[in-house]
């Protein structure tokens, strides 16, 4: 193995028994017929157990979709991409003169699946608890980081999972008034739920986003959200 290979391999905490797996990890298929596409394959069914099981783990009171958000944050090719590039991942690669010349080496895409392909072929090497060790000495900072709060939700739709969750009744929304000229109305909403003791007011250019607004405010009103995110 080359002296570059040695310093990858202590980027990445784990040295290869069998060194010609990391070298097909590392393979794209434009550099050879036998290339990392079936380890990638490998990897990926390898790194989505692996994180789900830890999310499973860390998060006792998650729900199934919440979970799913979750693990699909985590193993995106933006995250992973990211990772190789903290391990330089890109000066590694075996790829055709066509993806050298175009810049390969620096393609998210490519960096992600050689990611999962090393994950791959860690799991053949040494198996799935040596797989386990590196994907969470990796991943494991950013896990532990995450919250099982959906902030990309609208307010309506985490309220409403908030209650479900509770087995409480679903919230009631009302429109109270309607302001201005046709082509510049201002609806005024509230939102009534059984948890708390007033109603909560939104108002905005529609009802859609009135709505939203108020339900926004009895998040905050729960103690749910804080307001400043």
């Amino acid at each position: 193995m080359t002296l570059s290979l040695d310093r990858l391999e202590r980027r990445l905490g784990y040295t290869f028994k069998d060194p010609d797996l990391m070298l097909l990890a590392l393979t794209h298929r434009s550099f050879a017929g036998r290339n990392n596409e079936r380890l990638e394959f490998l990897g990926d069914a390898i790194l989505n157990f692996i994180i789900g099981e830890a999310l499973y783990d860390h998060f006792p009171q998650a729900r199934e979709g919440q979970l799913s958000r979750l693990r699909a944050k985590l193993v995106k090719g933006e995250t992973l991409a990211l990772l190789a590039r903290s391990f330089e991942l890109g000066e590694y690669l075996r790829l055709g003169s066509g993806e050298l010349k175009s810049g390969g080496f620096r393609r998210e895409s490519i960096l992600a699946d050689a990611m999962e392909a090393l994950i791959g072929g860690i799991y053949l090497d040494a198996g799935m608890d040596a797989a386990k060790d590196r994907v969470m000495a990796w991943l494991g900072p950013q896990l532990r980081e995450l919250t099982p709060v959906d902030t990309n939700k609208d307010p309506k739709t985490r309220l409403q999972e908030f209650l479900q969750a509770r087995a409480c009744d679903l919230p009631r929304y009302e429109v109270v008034a309607i302001e201005g000229e046709p082509h510049c109305r201002v609806f005024f909403v509230e939102c009534e739920i059984a948890m708390l003791n007033e109603k909560t007011t939104g108002q905005g250019a529609s009802r859609r986003i009135a709505e939203q607004i108020a339900a926004s405010a009895a998040l905050i009103a729960l103690g749910v959200e804080n307001g400043h995110e």
